[in-house]
């Protein structure tokens, strides 16, 4: 395993082996937690992340990690072949970027991550990990919540033996040349604000990057059916048990 990456042009050899590392698969690997969980599963032995991405970018130092690049149309029969144990979806745009066009961000944040859902599953990928958002709700008001909820309704009813669905606050970490200066600010204020923030709203409290991480890593690897949806407190017990088991492997 490696940093490079490889340009996908049909069926590849690669598959799960009864002794070797756990592969999970990856989409929206250039992101603050795919970055993370590239990074974490690097420092040890027991998993091993197969990333598939539209474009070559910049991986984290010493990544250990198998990459593909091809068109999303494609994704699903990179999946086929590789047949990981889960995927974990981590992808996503931001208003900004999508050039404050509900339908660009939709087309990211809706249309690519079911496609991508549909394709896993018909690959036979039988688990998977979403990060979606707190506050997430097909009839929330805020035009980002609303669309990160009607996401995951659908996902609900892709098929999956099993479906984690993360609701992450505001995510604490550095972020690889994605500079956003109101988050940098609410980052910078979360220590003081969060214990001031009322019950009621406390699924908007910080939480750091590694935690979610970690937590992803956790779940994929359960076995366990069902649809389960996680908040930070759920995220953070599935990352110390992440830690439990695997901690002396990653240090």
């Amino acid at each position: 395993m490696s940093d490079a990456a490889s340009h996908y042009a049909g069926p590849v050899s690669h598959g799960p082996t009864p002794t070797g590392p756990a592969r999970l698969g990856l989409v929206g690997a250039t992101g603050l937690i795919g970055r993370r969980l590239i990074e974490i599963t690097s420092e040890g032995e027991t998993v091993r992340i197969v990333g598939i991405a539209r474009r070559e970018a910049s991986l984290p130092k010493g990544a250990r990690v198998e990459m593909f690049i091809a068109e999303p149309a494609k994704w699903g029969e990179v999946l086929e072949a590789v047949r990981p144990r889960a995927l974990i979806c981590a992808l996503g745009t931001t208003w900004r970027k999508a050039g404050r066009e509900e339908a660009a961000f939709r087309a990211v944040d809706y249309d690519l991550v079911l496609a991508t859902a549909r394709a896993a599953h018909a690959a036979g990928v039988p688990n998977m990990v979403m990060i979606s958002s707190a506050g997430a709700d097909p009839r929330a008001k805020s035009f980002y919540l609303k669309v990160k909820g009607e996401a995951e309704e659908e996902l609900s009813r892709v098929g999956f033996k099993r479906l984690d669905i993360l609701r992450p606050g505001l995510l604490i970490g550095q972020r690889e040349g994605d500079v956003r200066p109101l988050e940098a600010v609410a980052r910078w204020a979360s220590p003081v604000i969060d214990p001031m923030v009322p019950k009621k709203w406390e699924m908007y409290r910080s939480i750091d990057a590694d935690i979610v991480a970690e937590a992803a890593l956790h779940l994929s690897l359960r076995r366990a059916a069902g649809r389960f949806t996680h908040d930070n407190e759920a995220m953070k017990r599935a990352a110390r048990d992440w830690r439990a088991k695997h901690g002396a492997d990653t240090v």
